[in-house]
Order: structure tokens, then C-alpha cells, then sequence
């Protein structure tokens, strides 16, 4: 299969739906690393006559993403990619300037071969140029992205569904799998399916070719 490139998709929705033409930047050095983090936030406030704070729930902040990668523009990389000023075009292009159809810059798909997705919003863009032509031309820079993961709105609103009796959870769809093998590895039981394909508008369960992630109700079990 060969080396496979980071490739990072603009899309106009939230959903992750429509992707833009044209707007895709594939990477021609893959990271040595990838930071992807996850928080708890917590009130610290010592309560009176006590010795210590306590640790109350506050929120739980988006994920963050964080990687660095390199632009090689000698042509000992890709002879085909030979100009700096294009490579940050695109990069920029795509995650990070103004979209004025949408009034807010691109979301982004961030994937890495079929293992690594992740859909998020750009934090920060930062260039560091280390090799020049004679007349000052950029030749490599390290280009160092931190994006936040991105939830729609109504997806966060059944996440946080405190009534519940019991968790909703956010569940990935791995490549050849169907709707009542999730439920039996979410729930221990695959009955649930019909709930869940309601819950999520879907018209089938066996083939789940291009959906990524599936929220599963809460379901009361019976006792």
C-alpha cells in the first residue's frame, strides 16, 4: 500500500457531510508524533472548615489535537511540490482561512490511513522556515497545527442528556462492522439495533460504509 499521508478534508458542515472540492491537503512528511488530549475540569474550591478543596465535576473540555508537519519544497521529497508559497496556500486554504459561504473557517476531517479520524476545528497555524535558496525562498518549514475537537450542537445536547436513566455514548464504527454487533459490544446485547438506527435516521444496519461514529441511547435495560 506504501506510505500513507495525512490528509486533511475542509467541509462546509458541521456533520461532516459535504466536502468542499478541491480543498483537501495531503502532507508530505507524516509526524514522528501526534498528541491527542483529553481533560477533566474540576471546581477547586476549599469548602469552609475543611482542609483541603474539594474535587467537583465542572465540564469536560474539547479534545485537543496537536502534530507538526514538515514541507519539503528541494524536490528530494516530491519533485512534483516545489513551491513553498503554493504548500501554504493550500494548507491555509483549507484549515484556516475565512469561509465566507459559511461565515466561519472550514471544519476539518483529519484522517491517517483507516485507523485515525478525527473531526475538529483549527486552534492555531504556526510556520517556523529552516532552509532558504540564496535569495531568501523558503525551501522547509515545520508547520505546528492544534485543532479542538468539534461536536454539533445537537449531538452535545444527547450527550448531556442528564434526565437519562442511563449514558448515551459516542461510539465508533469500525470498518466491516454492523448495527447489532455494536450493540452486543456496547450493551452485551444486539436487540437494541432497531432503537439505535431510529435514534441515528438510519435505514439499514448491516452496511455502515462511510458512517463514523453512532450515538447509542440511553436504554433501560430490564430487570
Amino acid at each position: 500500500m506504501g506510505l500513507q499521508p495525512i490528509i486533511l478534508t475542509a467541509y462546509t458542515d458541521e456533520n461532516y457531510t459535504s466536502a468542499i472540492d478541491g480543498l483537501k491537503y495531503k502532507t508530505m512528511i507524516n509526524p514522528d508524533s501526534i498528541t491527542w488530549q483529553r481533560s477533566i475540569e474540576y471546581n477547586k474550591k476549599q469548602p469552609p472548615n475543611t482542609s483541603s478543596p474539594s474535587q467537583k465535576f465542572k465540564a469536560t473540555p474539547s479534545d485537543q489535537l496537536n502534530f507538526d508537519i514538515v514541507i519539503d519544497c528541494t524536490g528530494v521529497v516530491d519533485p512534483n511540490r516545489l513551491s513553498m508559497n503554493n504548500e501554504i496556500a493550500s494548507l491555509e486554504k483549507t484549515v484556516f482561512t475565512f469561509n465566507g459561504k459559511i461565515h466561519r473557517p472550514n471544519f476539518i476531517k483529519i484522517q491517517w490511513g483507516q485507523g485515525f479520524n478525527f473531526n475538529g476545528v483549527l486552534d492555531s497555524f504556526n510556520t517556523t522556515y529552516s532552509l532558504f535558496k540564496p535569495d531568501g525562498t523558503p525551501l522547509r518549514a515545520k508547520v505546528s497545527l492544534h485543532f479542538s475537537l468539534y461536536v454539533a450542537p445537537k449531538t452535545v445536547k444527547k450527550l448531556d442528556n442528564s434526565t437519562s436513566p442511563d449514558i448515551t455514548h459516542l461510539v465508533t464504527v469500525q470498518q466491516g462492522m454492523t448495527l447489532p454487533q455494536l450493540c452486543r459490544n456496547v450493551w452485551n446485547n444486539d436487540s437494541y439495533y432497531v432503537q439505535v438506527a431510529r435514534y441515528n435516521d438510519l435505514n439499514k444496519f448491516r452496511n455502515l460504509n462511510g458512517i463514523e461514529t453512532l450515538l447509542f441511547p440511553p436504554i433501560i435495560q430490564p430487570l
